[in-house]
């Protein structure tokens, strides 16, 4: 039986679809990745074996990825990214072992050692500048503040924000339901501020449209489907670039900001790591963890007390 590579590939898409529950932007994503292996394959090593994907094939595929332009420049792959594909790469090896497959131990390939980024969040000040921008006589600036004080009040993604619809979210109660990253369900909260904001937002509303936060660029006629009235995560975007240079922040601010600097606010202020990895909708402590070095009130307590500078 010959080994078909791009059909295991779609069939691998597929178990990630039903079996993963992954979001149809990861499966892209994975997609893309894989489809620049088998072409790489196919021109430089076809595969006719499992036994042919071996760690010595893997290493030359790194090695063309270490010198690969990305597709909108001519500047390399950044290690990062790199990273994707080798990622990619691995869970499909995962998925061929599943199958008993003899294919190389994805354990055996290491991901590219990548530079520490820094983490962007905005302190209380700046945050506060950033949130007083909005011009709230009118509704679209009304719009905007809600957006944002809900952003920084909830810690939702982007892409869970532009998602919600007005019946969803409970003012009263002050919480509502989401479907997360990994299709994974939790409870997020609105702090007070955010709910008066939201509300005054929705009272000056006239429309019967759906989603919670709507377009005002372009038609607005009534009998447009109310799903094409719905902000996207880009235009999100354009909002919080808009008022990050009016606020003239020192630091470019993204929706992922307010994420970051919602995670933050709460561990300066006492709150556990756990309690915040919920909060998130993380799957894994761990990747609640890249704020601790911020946010270690122990650290800062053992900095003030013992080194000279502070004395």
């Amino acid at each position: 039986m010959q080994f078909d590579l791009p059909a295991l590939v779609d069939e691998f898409l597929e178990y990630l679809e039903i079996e993963r529950n992954l979001s149809p932007l990861t499966i892209r994503d994975y997609r893309h990745y894989l489809v620049i292996f088998c072409a790489w394959s196919l021109a430089n090593s076809p595969i006719a074996r499992p036994e042919d994907l071996t760690v010595d094939l893997v290493r030359k595929y790194r090695v063309y990825l270490a010198h690969f332009n990305s597709p909108n420049g001519n500047l390399p792959l950044k290690k990062v990214t790199q990273n994707y594909y080798v990622i990619a790469l691995r869970s499909f090896l995962k998925y061929l072992i599943r199958k008993d497959l003899k294919v190389v131990a994805p354990d055996k390939i290491d991901l590219p050692k990548v530079e520490s980024r820094s983490l962007k969040f905005l302190d209380r000040d700046q945050m506060e500048r950033l949130l007083a921008q909005p011009d709230v006589s009118k509704e679209r600036g009304l719009r905007d503040k809600a957006l944002m004080e809900m952003l920084f009040s909830t810690g939702l993604r982007v892409s869970e924000l532009c998602k919600l619809n007005c019946d969803q979210v409970n003012l009263e109660r002050k919480e509502f339901g989401v479907i997360g990253k990994g299709q994974r369900p939790r409870v997020v909260f609105i702090s007070d501020r955010a709910a008066i904001w939201l509300e005054k937002y929705l009272v000056k509303r006239s429309d019967n449209f759906s989603p919670l936060f709507i377009r005002y660029a372009g038609n607005q006629s009534p009998a447009i489907n109310g799903e094409k009235m719905r902000l996207t995560p880009r235009s999100v975007q354009r909002v919080v670039d808009k008022y990050t240079r009016k606020a003239r922040l020192p630091v470019k601010v993204s929706p992922h900001v307010l994420r970051h600097s919602f995670a933050t606010d709460l561990l300066m202020n006492g709150a556990d790591l756990r309690s915040v990895q919920e909060l998130l909708g993380h799957k894994n402590v761990a990747t609640t963890q890249i704020y601790t070095h911020v946010t270690n009130q122990q650290l800062r307590n053992v900095h003030k007390v013992f080194h000279s500078g502070n004395k």
